[in-house]
Parts: C-alpha cells; sequence; structure tokens
C-alpha cells in the first residue's frame, strides 16, 4: 500500500495494493499491522455504508471530543467528491478543506483524522460508501456546518439545483457559528 500526504496533517489518501487478473482482482481494505506500521494508530471499532444517488450531498459532519471520530472512507460502488475541513484550532489548515475523488475504480481510501468536518457529494448514478470509525455514534454530541458555507465555498462538483440535501445538513451552522472544540497537536 501507498499512503499520500494531502498537505493537511493527519489527513492522508490510502492507495491499496490490488492483485488483477482474469477472475477480477483482489486487495486488502484494512490490515490493523500493516496500517499501524504506516503511522496509521487508529483502532477502529465501527463499520458503517450508506448507499446515495447522483447529486445527494451529504455532510458537513463531525462529532465533539472526547466523542470524536477518525474514519477510514471507501467506496464500494460508484464515485464520489469526499471533502474534509479542518476544525482543529492552532492548525497550519485549520478552517481549510481538501477535495478527493473517490471511486470503487481507484479503490483510494481517505483517513480523515479526528478533528475534521467530512461529507460528500454523489458523482454517478449511485454510490455506496463504506467507512470505520474509531469511536461509537453519539447524537448529542454530533455537530454539522452547512454545505453551502460561504466562508469554505465548497465546489461539491454538482450544479446547485441538482443537489439533494436532508434537512438537517441544510439547516446546519455556518463555519463562523459551528462548535468546536478541537486543538491541533502538531
Amino acid at each position: 500500500m501507498n499512503v499520500v500526504q494531502t498537505g493537511f496533517p493527519g489527513l492522508v489518501i490510502i492507495e491499496p495494493r490490488i492483485f488483477k487478473d482474469s477472475r477480477g482482482y483482489f486487495f486488502e481494505s484494512y490490515q490493523y499491522e500493516r496500517y499501524f506500521g504506516e503511522g496509521i494508530k487508529n483502532r477502529f471499532i465501527q463499520d458503517n455504508e450508506s448507499k446515495s444517488g447522483y447529486g445527494v450531498v451529504r455532510g458537513l459532519h463531525y462529532q465533539l471530543e472526547p466523542y470524536s471520530q477518525a474514519k477510514l472512507v471507501r467506496v464500494v460502488e460508484g464515485v464520489v467528491f469526499d471533502v474534509a475541513v479542518d476544525l482543529r484550532k492552532g492548525s497550519p489548515t485549520f478552517g481549510k478543506w481538501k477535495g478527493f475523488g473517490l471511486s470503487s475504480e481507484n479503490k483510494k481510501q481517505l483517513l480523515v483524522p479526528v478533528g475534521f468536518a467530512h461529507g460528500f457529494s454523489v458523482l454517478s448514478d449511485t454510490a455506496i460508501l463504506s467507512y470505520k470509525c474509531d469511536r461509537l455514534y453519539s447524537k448529542e454530541n454530533e455537530r454539522g456546518i452547512n454545505i453551502g458555507d460561504p466562508f469554505l465555498n465548497i465546489d461539491w462538483q454538482i450544479p446547485k439545483e441538482s443537489q439533494i440535501i436532508s434537512d438537517k445538513d441544510k439547516h446546519a451552522s455556518d463555519f463562523a457559528g459551528a462548535e468546536m472544540n478541537f486543538t491541533f497537536e502538531g
């Protein structure tokens, strides 16, 4: 596997080693010791999966400390534009976002560390995402930032009139008013 730095501390792309032949392909989507050896020391305890259609934009979600979650995200089917926003005060990339094309074809994984908000838009007819979390879901500590926040100015790669957004996400706070309690420990 190859770990690619993104310029955002802790936010990395993982390119698995894929074995292809006439029968199809095989790859390890996760192996604790190999990931640990590459500096990814999270102990993932929960797997989630979501299916969405074209134009769906989910996010930007996170949980407050001490319930914050690191996520290891990959696409099982389809194509998404995956976005992470740094919420760690004192980070050189605080308040900035980075987007990545993840697909069932490229099999890249995104490690979203604690202290980031996460979201994605679906660019294919449908997409299935699978992601590991290192902490359990906590409804009381769940927070969100509005995907249309002008400060962040994220290009979701979906025309605004085609975006499908949940009511919860439509009414999420803007970046300036969002509750966040993360500190960068560089």
